[in-house]
């Protein structure tokens, strides 16, 4: 048996619709960031940046489970003193959620240059209308 290492050049990446609507944030950020790495390929290899595209509509409507819309926060420092602002979850949900799950799924990508690059093929939108329809996405359904 032989392992296939997939060389970037052979990389072939495929569009994902993921509809947030009614599920929990953080499961559609999991599935977000696999799909963004390519680990459900047959032929992954970890060096290589071999994802996918995906696009996450109706990020207004995930859900935040328990307590998480109250006691959690999500924080930024400036470097500078007095520089940290917090902001809660369920007003960061409300105003941007795009944002919102663009930092949960930020969170489940390694911090490297892969992870970087990988970050740049997520879409997210607040509504279900969304710009790359021309791409014809695939609509997951998990």
């Amino acid at each position: 048996m032989s392992t296939t290492l997939v060389k970037p050049a052979e990389v072939e990446r495929k569009w994902y619709l993921l509809d947030a609507a009614g599920k929990s944030l953080g499961h559609v950020a999991a599935e977000a960031a696999v799909l963004l790495r390519g680990k459900q390929k047959v032929d992954y290899t970890p060096n290589v940046d071999c994802g996918d595209f995906v696009v996450v509509i109706n990020c207004d409507q995930a859900v935040l489970t328990g307590k998480k819309a109250e006691q959690k926060f999500h924080i930024t420092h400036s470097k500078y003193i007095g520089g940290l602002k917090k902001v809660q979850y369920g007003k960061l949900m409300a105003e941007h959620s795009d944002l919102a799950m663009t930092y949960a799924v930020k969170g489940m990508i390694p911090s490297n240059t892969i992870g970087a690059k990988a970050l740049t093929r997520l879409h997210c939108y607040q509504g279900a209308e969304h710009a790359h329809a021309a791409q014809k996405p695939e609509k997951i359904e998990f």
